[in-house]
């Protein structure tokens, strides 16, 4: 399994990128598509024609709106230059089916696409992607609006994905025992800020879930002004890593 972090930031940071991950198991796959995020895929060595599945943490447009550009390119490369590109499957919290089918009948040219999609929505149940298990868990993240955070566990390893979330047992249970948690510090601890993690509480989440590795991500531009790895440090005695955009994260 190979993580590589596409975005490391928020809606418009100045130096990086939205939230957007890239995991390689038997399957090609990202977790979010804020926007940047795509043209930091262009640069890695993976063909973005061969992603078959997206996974949705939720439709707040700093994970989401790159994947209108996405999709328009790949409907072009299938139906006016000659390529040929898997089927593809959208996975998400609910709602996802309402907007992504408004997305797909408003958007000019996008349907019918010249290649399979389909639609997941996920509660708190487990699926599988061919030898790839995907556990996703409800994220308190802010009212009227379902979020999840996913684990993915292939070959003995295990990933979690927060999403944007605050503290809540359901993030812990999502990283008990994995490998690796990507948590949400969009916070330094100093300097809370509503619906999403601080600092302090990703290393408190790490800690009590038994992280074997805390990557600190989505950061807003106050985090980077405070040392906001001391602060996760301070509960977490694990390693921790600060995301970058572009790092690859290998098991």
């Amino acid at each position: 399994m190979k993580l590589t972090i596409l975005g490391s930031g928020t809606n418009l940071h100045p130096t990086r990128a939205a939230a957007g991950y890239l995991l390689q198991t038997d399957n090609l796959m990202l977790l979010d598509f804020g926007p940047r995020t795509l043209s930091n895929l262009l640069k890695t060595d993976v063909n973005h024609h061969h992603i078959t599945h997206i996974l949705f943490s939720h439709f707040h447009a700093d994970h989401f709106s790159d994947f209108i550009t996405f999709f328009f390119d790949a409907v072009i490369y299938a139906k006016h230059q000659g390529g040929v590109r898997p089927d593809l499957t959208i996975i998400g919290p609910r709602e996802t089916k309402k907007l992504m089918r408004a997305i797909m009948t408003s958007f000019p040219s996008f349907s019918p696409p010249p290649f399979g999609v389909t639609f997941k929505e996920v509660g708190d149940r487990r699926f599988t992607i061919g030898d790839t298990t995907v556990t996703p868990r409800t994220m308190t993240h802010v009212p009227d609006l379902h979020a999840v955070g996913y684990r993915i566990d292939y070959r003995g390893q295990a990933v979690a994905y927060s999403g944007d979330t605050q503290y809540c047992d359901n993030v812990v249970r999502l990283c008990a025992d994995a490998d690796v948690g990507v948590l949400d510090c969009s916070w330094p601890a100093n300097k809370p800020g509503p619906a999403h993690l601080h600092a302090r509480d990703c290393g408190r989440v790490a800690s009590e879930a038994g992280l074997g590795r805390l990557v600190l991500s989505h950061f807003y531009p106050i985090a980077e002004r405070y040392d906001v790895k001391g602060q996760a440090g301070e509960i977490f005695k694990g390693p921790i890593v600060m995301a970058r955009d572009r790092l690859a994260v290998k098991f």
